[in-house]
């Protein structure tokens, strides 16, 4: 095997044909990782991220929705659409996978900012308070904690209603979904 760094290697083995027998479906999986990997997903979240935090010149306030939209809630939702795409679902079915991984990202996102406030370092295995040393506007700074939960939860909520279509079989999806909120680490 040719060593690759791991992002390089995952567009290799998404366009490899032993991903899928359809050329436009691995297109279009390699086309939707490189959106959430890139400029408009984990990329440009992360440099939306340091441009607050004044690495770039005088500190902007970033869109903290959008920010939390790209970073590693993009690539979250990239992993909620990719199954879907793969076996050809629907458009309803994609549709509802990728509001509920839009949802997922964004939930997963807020609870690692609330970790960062209410989490204990040991747990987290890193220093917890790194957002604040930073200056870095969040949805905890935004809304304090008691609002970053209750946004977590609204999250939650309308990933829930999105797996509507899948019934039972999304089960899985949504205790997921309760991990990512609830996670300690």
């Amino acid at each position: 095997m040719t060593m690759r760094p791991l992002l390089t290697h995952a567009f290799a083995l998404l366009a490899d044909e032993a991903a899928h027998p359809d050329p436009a479906v691995r297109i279009r999986l390699v086309t939707e990782l490189a959106t959430g990997a890139g400029a408009g997903g984990m990329v440009g979240g992360q440099i939306m991220d340091l441009a607050g935090e004044g690495r770039f010149g005088d500190p902007a306030p970033p869109d903290v929705a959008k920010l939390q939209q790209m970073k590693t809630g993009a690539l979250l939702k990239y992993g909620c659409i990719a199954g879907a795409l793969l076996g050809q679902a629907p458009k309803d079915q994609y549709d509802a996978l990728d509001t509920y991984g839009h949802a997922l990202g964004e939930a997963f996102q807020i609870a690692d900012d609330l970790l960062d406030v209410e989490g204990d370092a040991a747990a987290l295995g890193k220093p917890a308070g790194q957002d604040a040393a930073a200056g870095k506007t969040t949805f905890v700074t935004l809304l304090g904690i008691d609002g970053a939960k209750a946004r977590v939860r609204d999250l939650l909520k309308h990933a829930d209603a999105a797996l509507a279509p899948f019934g039972a079989k999304g089960d899985i999806l949504r205790a997921t979904s309760r991990f990512v909120a609830e996670r300690q680490n």
